[in-house]
C-alpha cells in the first residue's frame, strides 16, 4: 500500500491487542483470555491513528511500497496499547512527607486531616505557589508517568477549595494538554474538601453557584476545557445531600461524574453514582453489596487504587467480588502528596498480589477498562485499527511479557499523535 506514514511497528514476537471487536470495555470473562497476536506488526499514520495490525509478513507485503517516518524493529519484544491512569492529584505544592511518621505511629487519615494537615496543608502552600510554579513541576511528574508506560492520565484539580486557585490549577492542566506529550483528561475536583470556615452546603453552594458556571463560561470562550466532576463524599467531608447536588449540577453543565466514594466509611456513594448516571466512582474501599451490585447495573466503573489501601493501611477494595459480580474494573494510580507512584506497573503489582487479581484482568483494567472509565474507551486502550497510536514496547520476549508488565520492565513509550514530532520516547 503506497503512501507516506508515521510510524512502523514490526516483527514484535507478541502483540497485546487486548481487545479484538471493538469492545468498551471487559468484563472478568472478557479478561479471561486478551487478544494477542504472535509475530506481528502495525502501521500508524500520518493523523496518529492506527491503520493495520496483522501478521507482521502481511504488514511487510500489504505496505511494500509505502515510506514511514520511523521504524522500530521490535524482534524479540512485545507491544501493549499505551497504559491509562484513571486516577492522579499531580497539581499541587507543599508534600506530606512529614505526616508519614504521624501514620507509622497510628494517626488515621481523618484524624491528620482533622488536625489541619493532609489536604488543607497541601491546600494552603498550593494557593500560595505561582501557575509557573505547579506547571513546572506537574510537568516533572506527567514525564515520570509517561516514562513508566502512562500515555493517558486522569488530572485532578482540588487542592485550591476556592475559585481562584481551582482556575489556577486547571489552566496548568489546559497548559499540559496542549504542550505536552501525553494524553490528559482533567477533572474539576473542587469539592475535594470543605474550605476552612465553610459547612459543607455552604460550599456545595459557592460551587453551583460560582464555580461551574465560571468553567462554563471559560470552556465557551476556548481557554479551559474540562472532562470530569469530582466530589470526595466522605463522612466529616461531603454528605450524600451535597454531593447529589454538587455531581448534577456538574452534569448539567455537560461534565463526566467521576467521583471519590465509599473510601473511608460506608456512603452509599456506589448506589447514588449509579442513580446519577456516573461513568466512574473510586476508591469503593467501604462499598455495600448493593452499591456493587447497582454499579454494576448501570455500567458504572470502579477505578481500584492499590496504592491508597497500602498507603492507609485500609482494608483492600473487593475486586473479586466487583468482577464476580459484572462490574467494570480499572486501576488508577492516585498519586498525590499522600502518595507517590507514578507507575501504572506498580498498581498492577500490587492489583494482583494484594488485591488477588490476574495478570490479564489487571493489564485491561490498566488499558480499556481506565480509558472507559475516562470516557475514552472509543480512542485509547487497545490495539485496534482506527484507534490512537499510543502504544508501550516491552523490552522482554513473550514468555516473560505478564510478569514484565507488573515489574515495571524497561519500556519504549510510542506516541501516534506526539505534539513534540517525535514518534518515539525512550
Amino acid at each position: 500500500m503506497a503512501g507516506e506514514y508515521r510510524l512502523l511497528l514490526e516483527n514484535a514476537r507478541q502483540l497485546v491487542l487486548v481487545c479484538g471487536r471493538g469492545e468498551k470495555y471487559l468484563l472478568r470473562a472478557g479478561m479471561a483470555s486478551l487478544a494477542v497476536l504472535q509475530n506481528a506488526s502495525l502501521v500508524v499514520g500520518q493523523d496518529g491513528y492506527i491503520k493495520a495490525v496483522g501478521q507482521a509478513d502481511v504488514i511487510r507485503n500489504q505496505f511494500s511500497g509505502a515510506t514511514f517516518e520511523r521504524k522500530i524493529d521490535c524482534t524479540g519484544k512485545c507491544i501493549l496499547p499505551g497504559l491509562v491512569d484513571a486516577h492522579t492529584h499531580p497539581v499541587w505544592a507543599g508534600d506530606r512527607v512529614h505526616e508519614f511518621a504521624m501514620k507509622l505511629a497510628g494517626a488515621s487519615y481523618m484524624e491528620i486531616h482533622q488536625a489541619g494537615g493532609g489536604i488543607h496543608f497541601t491546600v494552603e502552600h498550593t494557593r500560595k505557589a505561582t501557575e509557573e510554579e505547579l506547571f513546572n513541576t506537574f510537568k516533572h511528574r506527567l514525564e515520570r508517568m509517561r516514562r513508566a508506560g502512562s500515555t493517558l492520565v486522569e488530572c485532578k484539580s482540588g487542592y485550591g477549595l476556592n475559585l481562584e486557585t481551582e482556575l489556577k490549577m486547571l489552566r496548568v492542566i489546559e497548559r499540559a494538554k496542549q504542550s505536552m506529550d501525553i494524553g490528559i483528561s482533567s477533572t474539576y475536583c473542587g469539592a475535594h474538601s470543605v474550605p476552612k470556615g465553610k459547612t459543607a452546603t455552604e460550599a456545595a453552594d459557592d460551587i453551583i453557584h460560582n464555580h461551574l458556571p465560571k468553567l462554563k463560561e471559560l470552556k465557551l470562550s476556548g481557554e479551559i476545557h474540562v472532562n470530569n466532576i469530582d466530589v470526595f463524599c466522605e463522612k466529616g467531608v461531603f454528605d450524600l445531600d451535597s454531593t447529589r447536588r454538587i455531581l448534577q449540577a456538574g452534569k448539567d453543565t455537560g461534565l463526566q461524574i467521576n467521583f471519590h466514594g465509599d473510601e473511608l466509611h460506608p456512603m452509599k456513594s456506589a448506589e447514588l453514582g449509579a442513580e446519577l448516571g456516573a461513568q466512574a466512582i473510586s476508591h469503593l474501599e467501604e462499598v455495600s453489596d448493593e452499591g456493587i451490585a447497582a454499579i454494576a447495573r448501570a455500567k458504572c466503573a470502579a477505578v481500584l487504587l492499590p496504592t491508597t489501601a497500602y498507603m492507609l493501611r485500609l482494608k483492600q477494595p473487593q475486586a473479586g467480588k466487583m468482577l464476580n459480580e459484572g462490574v467494570i474494573v480499572a486501576l488508577g494510580s492516585d498519586f498525590n502528596p499522600n502518595a507517590y507512584c507514578f507507575s501504572m506497573p506498580m498498581v498492577m503489582h500490587l492489583a494482583c498480589v494484594n488485591m488477588k487479581m490476574s495478570m490479564n484482568e489487571a493489564l485491561a483494567a490498566a488499558t480499556i477498562n481506565a480509558a472507559y472509565a475516562l470516557g475514552k474507551s472509543d480512542t485509547h486502550g487497545s490495539i485496534e485499527i482506527g484507534k490512537q497510536g499510543d502504544l508501550v514496547i516491552i523490552n522482554s520476549s513473550r514468555t516473560r511479557q505478564r510478569s514484565a508488565v507488573t515489574d515495571s520492565s524497561q519500556v519504549t513509550i510510542a506516541r501516534g499523535i506526539p505534539r513534540s514530532g517525535a514518534a518515539v520516547c525512550p
